[in-house]
């Protein structure tokens, strides 16, 4: 009886406001916006479509079609050297460009959310628009909430992120849409109305997860007070001030990084085929899990704490060298040193290592945190093991949960995965609202290559 009147509490503080409630909606901007890009996307295809952009080679076909420009991502753009811009921003301008909480220094996911849907930085107005709307759309159904909480423990959030969001599909308004016959150029409208819900209600999900899995399944209720980031800190178990700038500086600047790594190029190839926007994000996190992509975080972790147990007190510039070398010697990578496409120190390191800066005093793992960015490149260059030898994002996120009591490690890419699904979601969007077709390019055999190579 208390669960079944708690959910109705809820769900009366939560019910759903349309977006034409708002008098500056998001909904509202996009269907300024919509004709004026698809007039834009038009122009480019008349005019560029024939330019020939990057060679396809033989390697880059067997190798992961690496440096291979195929692929229309318009949320970001990931450059070499001065690593990721949203809509032509950087972090540092995200810092000094869009909203902050009262007394915080970190950029608000929300805004971050306006911009890369519309390209704009938003207003105080606008910024409050979707906010709201965020809010109205959080709550999730007893049966949503259920069925999350009866997950059996032995799951790995992962996993259990993803059947929720395969749960949450059955309510996929644009797969209703779909069926009841919807024309191709409104599709964008239902898409708009499962990716907002998505984004809305994964961080509740989430916390679900969390606390069904590692505190006892006592569910911390939502708080409508709060913004995205901090609300989804507070259902977690976190409240302090600091741990809530965290992790709103965390779902802000891991939200995308182009279209090309795992997680975002499968939501775009899954929607490409007209999958609901819940198909699409449950197969973009099955991506995500995956060792070589969400899961460095807790590897950078692991070999940091390795390290720590070896040197004891004893920490020196020396001994970490050492270390170092002895994880190479031994065939294996420095987790968080290098990247596919970054070729200079990740600006979201640099965005964490200054909040560590910032906040964080007298913490031996952070502190070594340091020594080794000031170590690690150096040794890396000599050796000549990399091409960048500078650290990503991974080498300092999971420090920074660590530190603040998130000792879980499986848990980190689910954090990653809530934040993703803001850049996810924005470039599904875009890509119905363009009329982008089935994503199918063609593949060769081995016998095609020996065949065909050099003709």
């Amino acid at each position: 009886m208390f669960a079944k009147g708690l959910a109705r509490a809820i769900s009366k503080s939560y019910s759903y406001t349309p977006a034409s409630a708002f008098s500056v909606s998001l909904k509202q901007k996009l269907t300024e916006i919509i004709p004026k890009k698809q007039a834009e996307l038009k122009e480019v295809k008349e005019k560029y479509g024939k330019q020939v952009i990057g060679d396809i080679t033989v390697d880059k076909a067997i190798g992961g079609m690496r440096d291979m420009h195929g692929l229309l991502w318009d949320a970001s753009l990931l450059d070499p050297i001065d690593g990721i811009k949203f809509k032509g921003f950087s972090i540092p301008d995200l810092v000094k460009k869009l909203q902050k909480a009262p007394g915080g220094h970190e950029p608000l996911p929300e805004g971050l959310l306006w911009l890369l849907l519309t390209g704009e930085v938003p207003n105080d107005a606008e910024f409050k628009a979707i906010s709201e709307e965020l809010k109205s759309r959080s709550q999730l159904s007893h049966e949503t909430e259920e069925f999350i909480k009866h997950l059996p423990h032995h799951m790995h959030p992962m996993t259990q992120l993803s059947a929720a969001m395969l749960h949450l599909q059955t309510h996929s308004k644009f797969a209703k849409a779909y069926r009841q016959g919807v024309h191709k150029s409104k599709y964008w409208d239902p898409v708009y109305e499962d990716c907002m819900d998505l984004i809305a209600k994964i961080p509740r999900c989430a916390a679900l997860i969390y606390r069904h899995l590692y505190k006892g399944g006592e569910v911390i209720a939502a708080d409508t007070n709060l913004d995205w980031g901090a609300n989804y800190s507070h259902m977690m178990g976190y409240d302090q001030h600091e741990i809530k700038e965290c992790i709103r500086g965390y779902l802000t600047i891991h939200s995308d990084h182009e279209g090309g790594n795992v997680s975002a190029h499968t939501s775009h190839l899954v929607g490409s085929a007209l999958a609901d926007p819940y198909l699409s994000y449950s197969a973009a996190l099955n991506g995500l899990a995956g060792p070589l992509h969400g899961l460095a975080n807790q590897e950078v972790l692991r070999w940091l704490l390795d390290l720590q147990k070896e040197l004891g007190n004893n920490i020196t510039d020396a001994g970490v060298r050492e270390f170092t070398q002895r994880t190479l010697g031994s065939g294996k990578v420095i987790p968080g040193y290098g990247h596919a496409v970054l070729r200079n120190t990740d600006p979201r390191y640099i965005h964490q290592r200054e909040f560590a800066i910032r906040h964080i005093k007298d913490d031996s793992l952070v502190e070594l945190c340091k020594i080794v960015f000031n170590v690690v490149p150096p040794l890396l260059k000599e050796l000549g093991k990399v091409k960048n030898p500078w650290p990503n994002v991974d080498a300092h996120s999971g420090v920074l949960l660590y530190h603040y009591g998130i000792t879980e490690f499986d848990y980190y890419t689910v954090v990653f995965a809530v934040s993703r699904a803001l850049g996810c979601m924005s470039n599904l969007f875009w890509s119905r609202a363009f009329g982008l077709p089935i994503e199918r390019p063609l593949s060769i055999t081995l016998d095609w290559v020996k065949q065909n190579a050099g003709k």
